[in-house]
């Protein structure tokens, strides 16, 4: 186990998911790109609320999402995100202290409203997701609280709160604190699209070692090598002094590691509902091996147990007992 206090803290965005069900024809009315995710305003956000159907809603966040999920397989979890005073921010936290999650960031009392994801699921599974930042887009240094950064064993960065100034400035400030004292720096491509603005930075990110572990999909890694060849884009992310873990939704996972590759498959599911969050959790799994120190192959089973589980209902938050599927699994924590 992890000599720090938080085996896990989490920087990115404080958003609530606003979930439905939408078929093909939906999200060609309203030009959304299928099983990505797309920034909107906060007047678009309104329109496209209006338009939908029956909603479920429920706290994400892509890093809140992991930082819950370690929670839930009894890790010690942390995270720093911004949110406004208003009813969905208030939900925001209370989900979260309610998994004994430390979330010390003081909601804005002004400014843009809590964040919101709206997430169209199709009946193949898939989400599409359009996503109003609100006053998570507003994070800045000023919101770090550098004494827990310190005391967490992993940093976990997450690539769609990379786009705003302040934000970045924010990422490594945290990346350096956290180097300073020990810890590791993780980073989460996020999203194919999200690779292709900011493919240089990603990579410099990489190359100058400000993060040393790295989490992607087929989709985003192929983006950030510009090949269609995923053993191609696989082998220049194992020349990187990184730990890569590249997931494959139901293929598993590929682990690389100081020149070595250990893929491990996929968790059994009876009936995928919806992906939301499986990358999330995936990751939640795996840093939660990570930060007890227990092989990569079984960080991998971990990440694939969290991914299984969440993928069998709606949102991105656990509902079974994470602890119990794990034991089922035959791991031992």
């Amino acid at each position: 186990m992890s000599a720090k206090r938080h085996d896990v803290l989490g920087i990115g965005n404080a958003l609530v998911d606003i979930l439905a069900r939408a078929d093909e024809t939906f999200l060609g009315q309203h030009h959304i790109a299928k099983g990505a995710m797309q920034l909107v305003d906060e007047a678009r956000a309104d329109a496209l609320y209006a338009a939908m159907g029956p909603t479920t809603t429920v706290s994400g966040g892509s890093a809140s999402n992991t930082i819950a999920g370690v929670a839930a397989l009894g890790g010690r979890g942390a995270l720093i995100a911004r949110v406004r005073q208003d009813d969905l921010g208030a939900a925001f936290a209370h989900d979260l202290h309610a998994m004994g999650v430390a979330f010390p960031t003081a909601a804005a009392g002004d400014g843009p409203g809590t964040g919101r994801c709206f997430v169209l699921v199709t009946p193949d599974g898939e989400r599409s997701m359009s996503t109003y930042l609100g006053a998570g887009q507003d994070l800045s240094p000023a919101d770090l609280d550098e004494e827990m950064i310190a005391a967490s064993g992993i940093v976990y960065l997450e690539g769609y709160l990379w786009d705003p100034p302040q934000a970045k400035a924010a990422f490594l400030r945290a990346a350096d604190v956290a180097h300073a004292h020990g810890g590791r720096v993780a980073l989460t491509l996020s999203d194919a699209f999200c690779v292709d603005r900011y493919r240089d930075e990603f990579n410099d990110l990489i190359d100058r070692k400000v993060v040393d572990i790295v989490f992607a999909n087929v989709h985003e890694l192929t983006s950030l090598y510009q090949t269609a060849d995923f053993e191609t884009a696989l082998t220049e992310l194992a020349k990187r002094d990184v730990l890569g873990v590249v997931t494959r939704s139901e293929k598993g996972c590929v682990i690389l590691n100081d020149g070595k590759r250990i893929a491990v498959p996929a968790a059994p599911i009876e009936t995928l509902v919806d992906t939301t969050g499986a990358g999330d959790l995936f990751a939640a799994g795996f840093l939660f091996g990570l930060a007890r120190n227990l092989s990569l192959e079984t960080c991998g089973q971990l990440g694939a147990v969290a991914a299984a589980e969440i993928i069998q209902h709606m949102g991105a938050r656990p509902v079974a007992d994470l602890r119990q599927l794990v034991a089922q699994s035959g791991l031992k924590l």
